[in-house]
């Protein structure tokens, strides 16, 4: 189980479509600030019905797609 985990199933539990979430909401939902290691787990997001399309450090925010798989 990596850290990111509780993070991959809000996404599956609250979200059915595309969407974004800010790293302060991320920051709300895990308790923790995302970090580098984001950009290796965020491959385990694939199990949990969507993947990562963008991290915006100027928006900062990470956007979602739901995938068809």
């Amino acid at each position: 189980m990596s850290k990111y985990t509780p993070l991959w199933k809000w996404i599956k539990e609250n979200k059915n479509d595309d969407f974004q979430l800010s790293f302060s909401e991320i920051f709300n939902i895990l308790k923790f600030k995302i970090d580098h290691s984001f950009l290796n787990a965020k491959k385990e997001l694939i199990d949990y019905g969507f993947k990562v399309t963008k991290i915006s450090m100027k928006e900062e925010c990470v956007y979602f797609e739901k995938t068809t798989r």
